[in-house]
């Protein structure tokens, strides 16, 4: 499902950052702490034992709001997430500098909007990609797969082991890569697709990063499962890998990665004979903590009227 509505900056510089959601923009994974906070732990565990990632946490809700737990008070548990203020800054300073922004994530609509909203962060974004959610009449979470694999659907068919039934980031990201390659500067399609970088750190995010370029960038979270498995077979990722550690090495190697390519491409203006001299690159300062602005306190039945819709992938 593709969510849109994030603010355009008009100042488009190129480069499009694709954010992973849980232990990325957030650091933590917001269906365990969701479930670690309403004291599901070891109900969850169980049914993971019977049923995959996906199908395991909408049954999941359906047990908490079997036992009178509310949606607000899933809600209140992801406003508590932690996010650090130097993704909030990284953010920000991408967005300003001409960066279009998404988010490709195996977590859900419903939790992704929620962090993203109380953080004052969700324009920013022009789409997010992720699990659909709604809350049904009865004001129950429903989540369900990106790419449906309950039969007869026959699933995103993706053969990678990394990749969940639920949902083929790989393919999406291969949508995105279409999109990015009807942009440029004005110069041919074929000859000037835009540059993507691809924030992630789990197994998940191994996929799509296979299906970036020597014109793109990755960035993995250092001694997370996709840092092995780029670390197993580093020839096979064609991207310039530029990894992270903390959330003050996020936003110094993404604004890092930013700048270069901003060069990048008023060298390449230059080479095209407009004559220009390039314009130095002029990073500001981080952006201060954006101030937290928290979501409705009562979240109304048929909720999914303004959670993000879902659009049909190609398998």
């Amino acid at each position: 499902m593709a969510a849109s509505g994030g603010v355009g900056n008009g100042n488009g510089n190129g480069v499009v950052v694709v954010f992973d959601f849980d232990k990325t923009i957030i650091d933590c994974d917001s269906d365990n702490w969701v479930v670690d906070a309403l004291g599901a732990t070891d109900r969850f565990d169980d049914l993971l034992r019977r049923l995959p990632w996906n199908s395991a946490i909408d049954a999941m809700m359906g047990e908490l709001h079997a036992e009178g737990r509310t949606v607000e008070e899933v809600a209140a548990c992801l406003r508590a997430a932690p996010l650090s203020p130097r993704v909030a800054a990284a953010v920000e300073t991408a967005h300003a500098l001409g960066c279009e922004l998404r988010v490709l994530s195996d977590a859900n609509a419903f939790f992704v909007a929620a962090v993203l909203e109380h953080h004052g962060l969700a324009g920013y974004f022009s789409a997010v990609d992720t699990n659909p959610a709604f809350v049904d009449g009865d004001g129950r979470l429903r989540i369900l797969p990106y790419h449906d694999f309950h039969a007869p659907a026959a699933g995103h068919g993706c053969h990678l082991a990394t990749c969940p039934p639920n949902m083929c980031k790989g393919k999406v990201m291969e949508r995105i890569i279409d999109e990015m390659s009807s942009c440029g500067r004005g110069a041919a399609p074929a000859a000037r697709r835009r540059r993507a970088v691809y924030l992630g750190d789990g197994r998940g995010d191994y996929c799509p990063l296979l299906k970036l370029t020597e014109r793109d960038y990755v960035m993995p979270r250092k001694g997370y499962p996709v840092w092995d498995l780029i670390a197993g077979d580093r020839a096979a990722v064609r991207a310039d890998v530029r990894e992270w550690a903390d959330f003050e090495d996020l936003e110094a190697v993404l604004l890092g990665i930013v700048a270069e390519c901003i060069t990048s491409e008023h060298h390449d203006d230059d080479d095209d004979g407009d004559g220009e001299a390039a314009a130095p690159v002029v990073m500001s300062p981080a952006a201060a903590p954006v101030e937290c602005r928290a979501l409705p306190s009562t979240l109304a039945s048929g909720q999914e009227a303004v959670l993000p819709k879902a659009v049909h992938v190609p398998n």
